[in-house]
């Protein structure tokens, strides 16, 4: 990034790009020039750059009252907005809940009210999965670099094991076993008070956790009276072509972390969960100045409305088609050796670029991101080798600018070399 700016060097940026607008699945940048947009804010569109709905929902409240602290004075957007959101997911029984700032403040909040909770102040987490980036959190992240190098030691009672799916080589049985390999070696299984996983994981390459998997896990922690926590802040709020993720799974978790799509791209975060995991704690420990800010709320009602529409629903599920569809007809005509097919479930899809002579290489995901770039085409990678291109239009992306994407993909995947890239 340019200096003149003034912002520390330790971001990476994707693409060296400066945006000054955006409508929907396309953005401009500051010299005019248009590209369909298929990052979406690292997820924080699913429905699309500058909603009308969600703008103007913004400037009626900025109008009226822009910030109030929750913990100093109620105010109406947050009182409308919980009910609502406790109403949409999908858990059985009474519901509670809190606004954070963002996914990372309700990664933090969570494990909190599961100490608080349970007494226990252990958390089982796995490899791959991404649950932020403040201190805490991170030490949930199943992977190292970047996000963990030179930290030294973290706060010790997080412990990792494998993430079984259907998109990966990782079976039920290794799961479960490295899960009772932990009560042998590294811990007892009281100190233990959750496990949190994410249903199809964002960073770690758009994978779905195994669904047996996950119901032996809502069994696991009912016996063991642990907290399940389902970390929802990317897979939520529609990307999989459903409101949530879990549903997928046919389990319930005790507790939902929602942050990305949430407020139409301002900055919000939730935890909501069983009433009585949520309520009971100590009176002060949770809440935040900025958490549930009011003109935030108001953006997330609005998302709310444009949820409970059905067009959404036939969009993303177009959307869903379009994306099987065509990577299985690219599959079928061979474009190139580099397409290894797809990840994730209905709407949250990732394509896997692994060579069947070579596996993966650090050179083709750049090759990929920039060449798209070149031709009007924003990409984000994710995986362990960041080999798999995630996919995060908006749901509410039209067919044409949909269609007119994958086009552009599918000439960058063709020019692709059929052996191993040149350095």
């Amino acid at each position: 990034m340019d200096k003149l700016y003034n912002v520390t060097d330790a971001f990476t940026m994707v693409h060296p790009l400066t945006l000054i607008k955006g409508k929907n699945a396309r953005v401009w940048d500051d010299n005019d020039r248009s590209y369909i947009d298929f990052v979406g804010g690292i997820g924080v569109l699913n429905f699309g750059h500058c909603n009308s709905h969600i703008v103007d929902a913004i400037i009626h409240q900025a109008q009226s009252l822009i910030h109030y602290a929750y913990n100093a004075a109620a105010h109406q957007p947050y009182q409308t907005f919980m009910p609502r959101l406790c109403e949409l997911v999908p858990i059985s029984g009474e519901l509670a809940g809190m606004l954070t700032n963002c996914g990372a403040e309700a990664t933090e909040n969570a494990i909190k009210i599961a100490r608080m909770k349970t007494g226990r102040t252990g958390v089982i987490a796995f490899d791959g999965g991404f649950h932020g980036r403040t201190l805490a959190a991170v030490n949930l992240n199943g992977k190292v670099a970047p996000y963990k190098r030179g930290l030294g030691a973290l706060a010790s009672g997080v412990y990792h094991i494998p993430f079984p799916s259907p998109d990966n080589n990782i079976s039920d049985e290794q799961a479960i076993d490295a899960l009772q390999r932990l009560f042998v070696v590294e811990t007892d299984i009281d100190n233990i008070g959750a496990i949190i996983v994410e249903p199809v994981q964002g960073e770690g390459g758009f994978q779905l956790l195994s669904p047996t998997f996950a119901q032996y896990l809502r069994k696991f922690c009912d016996e063991q009276g642990m907290l399940l926590i389902m970390d929802e802040i990317q897979s939520g709020y529609g990307r999989t072509g459903t409101p949530f993720a879990f549903t997928h799974l046919g389990i319930e978790p005790d507790l939902i972390l929602l942050g990305k799509s949430i407020a139409g791209g301002l900055p919000l975060g939730a935890v909501i969960g069983k009433a009585s995991v949520v309520n009971g704690l100590p009176k002060g420990s949770l809440g935040g100045t900025y958490s549930g800010n009011p003109v935030a709320c108001a953006a997330a009602n609005a998302t709310l409305d444009i949820m409970e529409a059905d067009d959404v629903w036939q969009s993303a599920k177009h959307y869903a088609q379009t994306i099987e569809t065509t990577i299985s007809q690219w599959q079928q005509e061979g474009i190139s050796p580099w397409l290894f097919g797809l990840t994730g479930i209905g709407a949250m899809r990732g394509i896997e670029l692994r060579h069947p002579e070579h596996d993966v290489h650090p050179s083709v995901m750049a090759q990929v991101l920039t060449k798209a770039r070149e031709r009007g085409l924003l990409l984000m990678p994710s995986g362990q080798h960041r080999h798999i291109i995630r996919l995060l239009p908006p749901l509410t992306i039209e067919p044409d600018t949909l269609k007119e994407g994958l086009d552009i993909l599918k000439e960058v995947l063709i020019a692709l070399p059929y052996g191993l890239p040149v350095v």
